[in-house]
């Protein structure tokens, strides 16, 4: 029987993309990774709990060597880039950057897939965030496959479900598919709420707004 292992956050890609997914790639197990990001409890605890909800094991990955060396403001003291748009993504981007972080999540990903007999690997990566991260593209994914001939014996595939889709569109799906939007926590910062202000705040909100998705506005952001 076809099994999948899921790269998780808690962040509205991740979520969707195994809200969608989950039975047709018996999506078995979730990883979240602990790397020193300032929002790194909260993305345990948000992961934890959608895990819950759909039945999936969970576990979390330290990597406190990638926190050593990531400069930039999703972990050091810096400030994390806030503004009233979504005008400066790419100056933000490299702002939040941390080295190699999705190469080095799917191949610990493809590790256990190589020991465990995952067949997919499914990783939130849209075309949105693609224009600005580029190991969110389709490029990237196909690159990964390509290694994975050659570094696993099982030959797991990696997917991104929404690679195509933009943030407005992905709402749109998980509000057309019953996914419950009320579990994401998507703010780069720490908290009990979005912030509201960073770039994956304003990124979901604006989403949110397009679809005139009043409920769950109020919810995440007060």
């Amino acid at each position: 029987m076809t099994k999948s292992i899921i790269l998780l956050s808690g962040g509205l890609d991740s979520l969707v993309s195994l809200g969608l997914k989950k039975e047709e790639l018996n999506i078995s197990l979730a990883l979240t990774f602990d790397y020193g990001q300032k929002s790194v409890a909260e993305e345990i605890e948000t992961s934890k709990r959608i895990c819950e909800y759909y039945n999936v094991e969970h576990k979390v990955i330290k990597l406190d060597w990638l926190k050593e060396i990531t400069m930039t403001s999703l972990v050091s003291s810096e400030d994390v880039p806030t503004g009233k748009g979504l005008d400066n993504l790419e100056s933000s981007a490299k702002s939040v950057w941390v080295p190699n972080r999705n190469g080095l999540f799917l191949n610990i990903a493809g590790s256990y897939a190589d020991s465990f007999g995952y067949e997919y690997i499914l990783i939130g990566a849209n075309k949105e965030e693609g224009q600005t991260f580029p190991d969110n593209t389709q490029e990237f994914i196909d690159s990964i496959n390509e290694e994975f001939k050659y570094s696993t014996q099982i030959h797991p595939q990696v997917i991104a479900p929404l690679i195509n889709y933009v943030k407005n569109d992905i709402v749109m799906l998980a509000l057309k598919h019953g996914v419950p939007l009320e579990l994401t926590r998507s703010c780069y910062q720490s908290g009990e709420r979005h912030c509201g202000v960073c770039e994956s705040c304003l990124r979901l909100k604006h989403a949110l707004e397009y679809n005139n998705d009043t409920h769950y506005i109020k919810l995440l952001f007060g």
